[in-house]
């Protein structure tokens, strides 16, 4: 009789091994196409067979653990690339605006307006008592200015736009810091009630958002072996510790050498009371860090130039116009308003409000009463060739093309950068897919196997049932 109930006690076991089996394959169907799943496995072990006499007797399987099929050095070799991948995203949009600022194709940049200036000199020296020529000459000069400010007005809005998507990261960055946290907490309470039972599925959501956080900035973490990861965000911001997470802000600063007035920077939160901690500097990988590379170093520098070029341009024009005399035989004022400093040049370039109202302020004579005289003139139009800039290495057109050429490298090195990285990235999820992915024809296969084997357990269990009725029914015998 006990080798009967035993039959019924393996058959109960195998039933069950194969009910929760057929659980864990619909809940991998069910996954299929969440992000971060893993697939899972039941693991099932033989049970602890039992003596009789000289025999050992099998007492059939039990079910050991539920586990995820998942490469832990796969998971963080993704999540390197997906950080590099972010930093990547986030430089090459904003390169990718940066450039349109400069975009001489598909329309007149600052560089043929700079070109007409001149070339508006050049006529006013063939024919110096036009007033018509000399109305082109102030045409062309505010041109000039107004595109001066063009440039930096878009550049400036780049900046703002760029503060903006940085508030937004650093908010996801909060939010998933946060999400960590709580399932810090509910991972540890799982497997210590489950007695070392792992929490699959509160894993691979964690896993996925550190993936995430690592995509919007620079991380480092580490699983203790209570099962917590701590976080720190890059070099001193401490994100997650156990059931904590600490909170990133984003404040709007003063001007620094390398940020403009009213530009955004990041502090870290310790506590509520804290006082924050700028980590502005820190933050040099994921998207955030691609994102203030181009706001800081690469739009600084622009804007750098920008006014250096201005700020030239109207000196030197100034210095020439002033040696002449204009069309009442005065004495050659200032052309431009000559910028007190180089800094802001170009947004501040205007042209002196006596030439705006009168042409004829404009000195193209080098000596009083001297009709047809154009040597001023002349000097002016000859600026476009000397080189005033990068310490009289260049011209202005040599200056600005440089410029140009130097924003359109680093966009296409940047944009071929990130697609070469996205391509790494699919690879790697490939890789994954194959690994820890679901596939549907696989599952399908193991859910007719273990349908199979459910069946086949009812049978031993029926057949065990049967032989107990016959030993029942001996009696009547």
């Amino acid at each position: 009789m006990s080798k009967i109930n035993s039959m019924l006690d393996v058959g109960k076991r195998s039933m069950m091994n194969s009910q929760t089996a057929l659980q864990t394959v619909g809940h991998n169907i069910a996954n299929k196409s969440t992000e971060g799943y893993s697939r899972q496995r039941v693991e099932v072990v033989t049970n602890e067979p039992v003596t009789s006499g000289r025999l050992r007797i099998g007492m059939g399987s039990k079910s050991a653990l539920v586990t995820r099929i998942n490469n832990e050095y796969l998971e963080k070799q993704i999540g390197k690339e997906q950080a590099n991948l972010g930093y990547l995203g986030g430089k090459s949009d904003a390169m990718m605006r940066v450039e349109q600022v400069y975009n001489e194709q598909s329309s007149k940049g600052l560089n043929k307006y700079i070109a007409e200036f001149f070339n508006a000199f050049r006529e006013l020296g063939n024919n110096p008592e036009s007033l018509a020529t000399r109305t082109l000459v102030r045409e062309t000069a505010d041109f000039v200015t107004k595109d001066f400010g063009r440039v930096h007005s878009q550049l400036t809005e780049i900046r703002k736009d760029i503060d903006q998507q940085v508030i937004t990261h650093v908010e996801e960055v909060n939010a998933y810091s946060e999400e960590i946290a709580r399932l810090n907490e509910k991972i540890q309470l799982i497997e210590m009630k489950g007695e070392g039972a792992p929490a699959n599925d509160e894993r691979d959501r964690r896993d996925l958002l550190i993936k995430k956080l690592g995509e919007k900035v620079n991380i480092r973490w580490a699983e203790g072996e209570d099962g917590m990861v701590t976080i720190s965000a890059g070099m001193s911001a401490l994100l997650v510790t156990g059931y904590d997470a600490k909170k990133l802000v984003v404040q709007e600063t003063s001007a620094t050498e390398r940020k403009g007035e009213g530009n955004v920077d990041i502090f870290y939160l310790p506590s509520e009371r804290a006082v924050p901690v700028k980590v502005t500097e820190q933050f040099t990988g994921g998207s955030v860090g691609g994102l203030l590379e181009v706001r800081d170093q690469v739009i600084t520098d622009l804007m750098s130039n920008m006014d250096n070029m201005a700020f030239t341009l109207a000196t030197s024009v100034n210095e020439a116009h002033m040696l002449g005399f204009d069309g009442y035989n005065s004495k050659g004022g200032q052309f431009f308003r000559q910028p007190m400093d180089v800094r802001g040049s170009a947004s501040n370039m205007r042209l002196v409000d006596s030439i705006l109202e009168d042409p004829n302020r404009i000195a193209a004579a080098a000596q009083p009463n001297a009709p047809g005289d154009n040597r001023i003139a002349n000097i002016v139009s000859q600026l476009q060739g000397v080189k005033m800039m990068n310490d009289g290495q260049s011209t202005f057109d040599d200056f600005y093309n440089g410029v140009v050429g130097q924003v359109g490298v680093v966009t296409r090195r940047t944009n071929t950068a990130h697609d070469s990285q996205g391509d790494i990235v699919k690879q790697l999820n490939h890789i994954r897919e194959s690994i820890s992915g679901v596939s549907l024809d696989e599952e399908t296969t193991k859910m007719i196997e273990f349908q199979k084997s459910f069946d086949a357990s009812a049978r031993l269990i029926r057949t065990a049932d049967e032989m107990f009725d016959t030993v029942l029914n001996l009696k009547r015998y």
